[in-house]
């Protein structure tokens, strides 16, 4: 494929040599004469492990070359990655001002084209870290100078890279997977072409959350560095070896190093997570160390609470209905439950509440967690229904609370009812019904499920 690469920074230099080692031809497109200079003459324009050696097999193989000229490089090539620098401003804003630039060159350059050849169909790629919307931006952009539209005679494309500094070159071809976020199947296809060497999956998602996907994981990376540097100052306060500690947290798979208890939701809740949270917190105030970050873990966790009240309450009539009251499926615990203290606290602000949970009145009826609820929500207990559907039929509003299987079959039937979904549920409601997830939509729901 004829590649153009705008930006030959660390981003864009890696690009241009593994795209060629790929077998591409390559043109690399800067303002910077003197990088362009360094790649005519078969240098690399960063320091980085391997790259230098690669930009010099590949320029004497004729597949690189660079240019200022943008209108040469978009004319000659069908494909272009857009790999400039996108610093932040003092605000913490990001800069756009280069790749909004770049997108004026694209859209008068692409009118131009388009007249020569009318079929012409050209992928633009955005490498660069954006916030999401930028994309769209881009588009309107050149639709606007060009008279072209999106997606049918071109299309922008976002493929965020994951490449660290001092391995860029091992990770380019080691990726964990490769992210294409797009609207476009044709230009989707074009850029997944790219990637046909790499061992990796390749993951298609819309334009928004392809775009978004870098900050999520360099926030995350930056709060495993800050939780494991926390929990290393309370043991060495305490004499304990912290990677030692660390060391065999790491080896749990199943909880600790894995995908559980990665899906947005509900509050979290349950006998064991608030007590050991609450107990490192102590344990760290009776060192006199400062655990930020843990010490907001549940600040976080109360304002999802809030969050969960805020939607019922906009959406809500005076009855709900309650799908669920323990802190999880397939339990009857209600110790430090979330939909508990949700249920109080509409109770508090004077809704009418039923509620419907299989596990929960079982326990009450054989005594397995009477003294709990007897002690502690006797007045929750008075709430409780023996049929689903008896419930379904007296709620305007459903409160999903726990994630049970019954529930989804209980749901597919109701209609006409507001059903406001805490652990998306894998369901499709019936068109009468306005599903609002509390964090994400029905249509989203459906794709998954």
């Amino acid at each position: 494929m004829n590649i153009s690469i705008f930006g030959l920074g660390y981003v864009g230099c890696v690009s241009l040599g593994c795209l060629s080692q790929n077998g591409h031809y390559v043109v690399g497109v800067d303002v910077n004469p003197t990088k362009v200079g360094q790649i005519n003459a078969g240098r690399a324009t960063i320091v980085e492990k391997d790259i230098d050696t690669i930009i010099a097999t590949q320029h004497s193989l004729g597949r690189i070359r660079a240019t200022t000229d943008f209108r040469e490089a978009i004319f000659n090539t069908d494909l272009s990655i857009i790999a400039v620098g996108t610093p932040t401003t003092a605000q913490g804003h990001l800069n756009l001002s280069y790749i909004l630039n770049v997108a004026e060159h694209f859209g008068d350059v692409l009118r131009e084209k388009a007249l020569i050849n009318s079929d012409a169909f050209h992928v633009i790629a955005l490498r660069s870290t954006v916030m999401p919307g930028t994309c769209e931006k881009i588009a309107a952009m050149i639709e606007d100078r060009s008279g072209l539209t999106a997606n049918i005679d071109f299309a922008v494309v976002s493929n965020p890279e994951f490449l660290r500094e001092g391995t860029a070159v091992y990770d380019y071809y080691h990726p964990p997977l490769t992210l294409i976020g797009t609207a476009s199947d044709r230009a989707g296809l074009a850029v997944r072409t790219l990637y046909d060497e790499l061992p990796a999956e390749v993951v298609v998602a819309d334009i928004r959350t392809a775009e978004i996907m870098k900050y999520v994981n360099n926030t995350y990376h930056a709060l495993k560095i800050s939780f494991a540097n926390e929990v290393g100052n309370i043991c060495s306060a305490l004499g304990i070896d912290s990677h030692q500690v660390m060391d065999i947290f790491c080896k749990d798979k199943q909880l600790n190093i894995s995908n559980y208890y990665f899906k947005p939701g509900f509050a979290y809740g349950g006998s064991c997570l608030p007590k050991d949270l609450k107990g490192l917190q102590t344990l760290a105030h009776d060192l006199y160390l400062k655990v930020p970050v843990i010490s907001s873990i549940h600040r976080t966790n109360e304002i999802q609470m809030q969050r969960a009240v805020s939607v019922i309450m906009e959406h809500s009539h005076r009855n709900i209905g309650f799908l669920g009251i323990g802190f999880k499926a397939g339990t009857d615990d209600l110790r430090n439950s979330p939909a508990v203290e949700l249920a109080e606290t509409l109770l508090g602000k004077g809704f009418a509440l039923s509620i419907y949970d299989h596990n929960v009145r079982m326990s009450a009826l054989t005594g397995t967690n009477k003294e709990y609820i007897d002690r502690h929500i006797p007045h929750l207990s008075r709430l409780l229904v023996k049929d689903a559907r008896d419930l379904i039929q007296w709620a305007d509003v459903l409160v999903v609370c726990t994630k049970e299987q019954e529930f989804s079959e209980l749901l597919s039937e109701a209609s006409g009812k507001i059903i406001i979904d805490l652990v998306r549920l894998p369901i499709t409601p019936d068109s009468t019904n306005r599903y609002i997830g509390i964090n994400w939509s029905q249509e989203a729901t459906v794709l998954q499920h």
